[in-house]
């Protein structure tokens, strides 16, 4: 490993320490208290370092509130609300989608922002339980270092000088692997049929390239290319574009067969016990103040109409979305999807 990439695993490992001593010693169970809201607020994060502080921060600031922080993946964390159910020890669920979440309604709050009505037309919240606050679009981040060629499309990472230096989470278990796998499925199926046999067979070819090495957790695909592990990996911009932010040695590319913009969303957690303060955390995430910071701050990217947006940023109009993805269909089908990845994904390592 040269200089840069140990530069960055060192910057990686001291970031991932102050996540654990924000996620409340690692994720330990929050203090119960005696059930009155008063000035607390329990939230379940999987966001990024940058966007929990930001926003977090400045909510108790402006409103008093006091929050506590759990850090961890999606899966974690929403199997830890599964084991909760009836004695919830979050208020606030700030991970993955309406499509990853959509079956489990059950887990979550009807809630309805005010501010709903000022965000964009396609990520307000029309369910009732799920509000967007953020976009967190499909990408591929590419080590510059180790790319031989240019990497700009989905069908390059068939390339055979790729085979195994490729990054990518399981679409089973992560969101964002999982939309990085429906922008595949889109970019190549007949017709724009994402369940084509012609998209799967791009799937099937995918996997071999990647020798069938699917990464446990989301995270270690971004600092994997960034540390020199892997060439390219398949992830979503907020982390891949704050690496660029920040100097380090990779690039953030959109396919150019389209990208996905999942509306990264907020949940107020079933039976929350500071259900007043966890709506104004959702409030307060949709309001002109925040997702104007947001954009013009860091990486991610706000979703309220007329939001600002920082310079270093690729400006929307540069990106090709997919016209007929349907973030309502895919959410219904997502059992059936995941049960076919698994299946090819089986085949294909025999």
């Amino acid at each position: 490993m040269g200089m840069m990439s140990k530069r960055w695993a060192k910057l990686a490992g001291v970031a991932v320490l102050a996540m654990a001593i924000a996620g409340c010693g690692g994720g330990d169970t929050p203090k119960k208290d005696a059930g009155a809201d008063g000035d607390k607020l329990v939230v379940y994060t999987a966001r990024s370092e940058q966007l929990n502080n930001l926003v977090i921060e400045n909510f108790q600031k402006d409103t008093g509130i006091k929050v506590e922080v759990v850090v961890a993946g999606t899966g974690p964390l929403l199997k830890r609300v599964e084991s909760e159910q009836g004695n919830p020890g979050g208020d606030i669920f700030w991970a993955a989608d309406e499509t990853m979440l959509s079956s489990k309604k059950e887990l979550f709050e009807q809630y309805v922002s005010p501010e709903n009505a000022n965000m964009l037309p396609a990520f307000q919240n029309k369910s009732g339980y799920f509000t967007p606050a953020f976009a967190d679009p499909t990408v591929l981040i590419v080590n510059k270092d180790l790319a031989q060629r240019p990497i700009s499309s989905f069908s390059d990472l068939l390339n055979p000088e790729l085979r195994g230096k490729i990054a990518m989470g399981d679409p089973a278990n992560s969101s964002s692997a999982f939309q990085s796998l429906m922008a595949m499925l889109y970019a190549h199926g007949k017709n724009n049929d994402p369940m084509s046999p012609e998209a799967w067979e791009f799937v099937d070819r995918f996997i071999q390239n990647v020798d069938g090495k699917f990464l446990n957790s989301s995270g270690a695909v971004h600092k994997g290319v960034a540390d020199g592990e892997y060439t390219v990996g398949l992830t979503w911009e907020d982390p891949a574009a704050n690496y660029v932010k920040n100097g380090a040695p990779v690039e953030v590319v959109f396919p150019s067969e389209g990208a996905i913009f999942p509306g990264e969303s907020v949940q107020i957690i079933k039976g929350a016990r500071h259900i007043e303060n966890a709506k104004k955390f959702v409030d307060y995430m949709l309001s002109e103040k925040v997702q104007n910071m947001v954009g013009e701050t860091l990486t991610v990217r706000p979703l309220r109409k007329g939001a600002k947006l920082a310079d270093y940023m690729k400006p929307q109009d540069e990106i090709r979305m997919f016209a007929n993805y349907d973030e309502n269909w895919v959410a219904e089908h997502k059992p059936e999807i995941v049960a076919e990845w698994n299946r090819h994904l089986e085949n294909s390592l025999q």
